[in-house]
């Protein structure tokens, strides 16, 4: 088990699965895991890392990542597990499964913060921000979530998948908070909703055909949609707004991973000029 050295830090949990060469990113980089892609000259999975290390709320990292082709191609990943600083899960054959998987090996009393390796543009100002709010929703399970305005007037070259709810549309950031054991509970939700992905009719069995229907009516309001996962998953579930349209933006994609590029020479050329 994890154990945290102090009360109210975070255990994160950063999945670094993907599909291997077949990835268009990572095959297009020439690496052997999207993990691995650089940017900025430096591989994604270790700006996360580094961010996660530099945030004052997080106390301790576990990746779920393919031994073979992520952790024995990248020597400071291999660094860092030696020295302890950094735990190592093989990941298993889906999101859920490995974020269920790395949650056992976490105590229960600890609450867990879950983000992506692709997820290149994230800062401790950031994790800090989802974290503060996260603990202040009172919930079991938070989701970080970002106006789709703020992304859209930030960087509208970008193609971002949008929630559209009644007066609160936005993308999703790929920031989660598990605060409490019941709250781990949403990992099982997020397996089912894996497993019936291809079947329409059970996901609405599942949402509820009044909540489905308000949303394709677009009558569903952020809170309606909240509290119809919570009668779902059985866990109170809340939402953060993140202010910084950067924290919807990982790379699904090749146009992703150009547009993080594009992002990170314009902050550096910024730094240069201030």
């Amino acid at each position: 088990m994890v154990k945290s050295e102090k009360k109210g830090k975070f255990a994160a949990i950063i999945l670094a699965g993907d599909r291997g060469p077949s990835d268009p990113v990572a095959s297009a980089a020439g690496v052997s895991c999207k993990a691995l892609v650089p940017v900025g000259g430096k591989p994604m999975i270790l700006r996360v890392l580094d961010a996660l290390a530099a945030a004052p709320s997080v106390d301790s990292c576990l990746v779920c990542g393919s031994t073979t082709r992520l952790l024995e191609q990248e020597p400071e990943l291999a660094r860092r597990v030696a020295a302890g600083n950094l735990r190592w899960q093989e990941n298993a054959s889906s999101p859920s499964l490995s974020a269920r998987a790395a949650l056992d090996l976490i105590s229960a009393e600890i609450p867990a913060l879950l983000t992506t390796a692709d997820h290149a543009l994230l800062t401790p100002e950031m994790i800090e921000h989802f974290a503060a709010g996260a603990l202040a929703a009172k919930a079991d399970v938070v989701a970080g979530i970002a106006p789709a305005e703020l992304v859209t007037n930030a960087f509208p070259e970008g193609r971002r998948t949008i929630t559209r709810l009644r007066g609160a549309n936005y993308c999703g950031c790929n920031l989660f908070a598990f605060l409490t054991p019941q709250g781990r509970q949403a990992a099982l939700f997020w397996r089912r909703v894996e497993e019936q992905r291809k079947h329409p009719l059970k996901i609405v069995r599942t949402l509820g055909v009044t909540a489905v229907l308000r949303y394709l009516c677009g009558r569903l309001t952020l809170e309606q949609g909240l509290a119809r996962l919570s009668a779902a998953m059985g866990v109170n579930a809340g939402a953060v707004w993140m202010t910084q349209p950067e924290a919807a933006v990982d790379v699904d994609k090749l146009e992703d991973w150009q547009l993080v590029e594009k992002i990170l020479t314009a902050q550096s050329q910024d730094n240069l000029s201030n």
